[in-house]
């Protein structure tokens, strides 16, 4: 059973109509990967790809080998040079930024001259940009995906206790600008201002390394078209519901593509499911 708080984001989806054109139903830029890690920011693409029309990928730092290797395996979108990232993002309807990417000078630079360019632009900030940014960099736009190493990069602490997790992150949201904030664990903490929201779910199986960066392609994919909050709600509900039923079928033995490829069934299924009720009151 899907609880209601959950189901009346899921009564936001918007599913494309049949006489829409290509690029109505959204574009994404992601901008990660590098030379060290390669897999996390496909995982990312994967995902988005199955949610919008069009996805855009530019690897940070610049890396021929890797764009060579993208491009050679990434069919569902546009591979892009580092210096044609403007150029896409403008025509983007969300950015993620971080997915692969290394805790080095470099990437704090490029994510920081970006937002600060682009401030209104829908933001994802994961992974590699998330732990280089200075908090004060974020704006009203962004959705922050952070675990809970991460959350206390941000806070600026070496703990948090596990029962003020949820105050910390709304004093974090509201003293950057009402940033959307996903602490991500057994209970994903969801908060934006005043309003916040806790989502359970997920099993053993979702600790292997990539189910956060397809979380954050999730999140990105969706904020496309959607608000901030139905994207962290909705991807955070369904990327632990596609755990969930993957491990009903085979137990933790299961890895993050496993995951991109559940995740449209059960999507649709808990959308179809939040319109059908709403349609019966």
């Amino acid at each position: 059973m899907i609880l209601p708080e959950i189901t009346h984001y899921l009564r936001q989806i918007q599913v494309p109509l049949s006489t829409s054109h290509k690029g109505q139903n959204g574009k994404v830029l992601v901008i990660g990967g590098s030379e060290l890690f390669h897999a996390a920011s496909r995982w990312s693409l994967d995902i988005a790809s199955k949610c919008v029309d069009m996805v855009f990928y530019a690897s940070v730092p610049s890396n021929n080998e890797l764009i060579r290797e993208a491009k050679s395996n990434f069919w569902n979108g546009i591979v892009i040079e580092r210096s044609e990232i403007e150029n896409y993002l403008i025509e983007a309807d969300s950015i993620l930024i971080g997915p692969g990417m290394t805790r080095t000078p470099e990437t704090a630079e490029i994510t920081a001259t970006l937002l600060a360019k682009y401030p209104t632009k829908k933001w994802v900030v994961d992974a590699g940009a998330l732990q280089m940014i200075d908090p004060a960099q974020l704006t009203v736009s962004c959705i922050v995906t952070p675990h809970l190493g991460e959350f206390r990069g941000l806070l600026g602490v070496e703990s948090v206790r596990e029962d003020a997790i949820f105050h910390q992150a709304q004093r974090f949201s509201r003293a950057h600008q009402n940033v959307c904030l996903v602490v991500k664990g057994p209970q994903d903490i969801i908060v934006k201002g005043a309003l916040s929201l806790e989502v359970s779910g997920g099993n053993g199986g979702m600790t292997k390394g990539g189910t956060g960066d397809v979380l954050a392609g999730l999140i990105a994919g969706l904020y496309a078209t959607h608000d901030a909050l139905t994207a962290a709600v909705v991807g955070s509900y369904v990327n632990k519901a596609a755990g969930d039923r993957l491990y009903s079928e085979v137990g933790p033995y299961y890895n993050s593509t496993d995951l991109v490829e559940m995740i449209p069934r059960v999507l649709w299924e808990a959308v179809t499911q939040a319109q059908e009720e709403s349609s019966q009151t």
